[in-house]
């Protein structure tokens, strides 16, 4: 017995850490405007995989959002949490979310394209230190992250996809001709009072003009914030309610959508 106890010791002290799903501080830079981000990934192998820019909601970067990166990436992504406020902008409330939403569209929205546009190079140069393909990105978002993701569609960048979870859908720039070359799959709540009829015929009118490959998915009675468990006990008349049918759904249809984006061969 004492042998095989022994044994058994000297096989766990020298057997390999278990794999654990990292979250990574970085920094980057635009101009004199330091941003920090969160870098998920599990480690449990070097095997390249994509990578997914992942703008949160008006709260910015909170324990909520790298909890939902983490489920996002499991062993299958690599996940930046993007800042697109700056370092030192962390809402505490609504209104502060509101006033930081308010600076970011300021010019209409200029500015945070080039800020998300940055946080897809910042993943990109990641690959030296995480198990990233950099030739495959694509990007999501929840709510004002993913109205985010949606300008960033709009400048032409040529990334697999990208995905708005619940996001606005009006486009506060004109296009000037410029072309959607990434596919496009929008998850909506029906029932969302931010999002209007109207919004929804604009957009896809905009989509068509721009050449877009889209999709817009409208999940019955689920109203804004849908898909993010922790709004689920909010008040049951409010506007921002999680949806569990309509969450399951369209994170079934995420995971869908970037298999085909990142499996096809252009």
């Amino acid at each position: 017995m004492r042998r095989l106890a022994a044994a058994l010791s000297l096989v766990l002290c020298t057997s390999p850490a278990f794999a654990a799903m990292q979250a990574k501080p970085v920094e980057w830079k635009i101009g004199e405007d330091t941003f920090s981000g969160v870098l998920v990934f599990d480690d449990v192998n070097a095997i390249k995989r994509p990578g997914l820019v992942m703008v949160p909601n008006w709260m910015g970067i909170t324990d909520n959002a790298i909890q939902h990166a983490k489920d996002i990436a499991g062993d299958s992504y690599v996940v930046l949490v993007a800042d697109v406020y700056g370092k030192n902008v962390r809402p505490k409330n609504k209104d502060e979310a509101k006033a930081a939403v308010g600076k970011a569209y300021a010019d209409g929205g200029a500015t945070l394209r080039k800020r998300v546009s940055e946080a897809v190079a910042v993943l990109k140069a990641q690959d030296k230190t995480a198990p990233l393909n950099a030739a495959k990105i694509g990007a999501l978002g929840f709510c004002f992250g993913g109205s985010t993701v949606l300008e960033l569609a709009r400048t032409g960048a040529n990334l697999a996809g990208v995905v708005s979870f619940h996001g606005g859908l009006k486009a506060h720039l004109p296009s000037n001709g410029v072309k959607v070359n990434t596919s496009v799959l929008v998850l909506n709540g029906a029932a969302d009072k931010s999002v209007p009829n109207e919004d929804i015929v604009g957009f896809e009118k905009e989509m068509d003009e721009a050449g877009a490959d889209w999709q817009l998915v409208n999940y019955s009675g689920a109203r804004h914030c849908f898909a993010e468990i922790e709004n689920a006990n909010n008040p049951p008349e409010d506007n921002c309610r999680y949806d569990e049918r309509a969450s399951k759904r369209s994170f079934a249809a995420m995971r869908g959508f970037f298999a085909e984006r990142f499996g096809k061969e252009d």
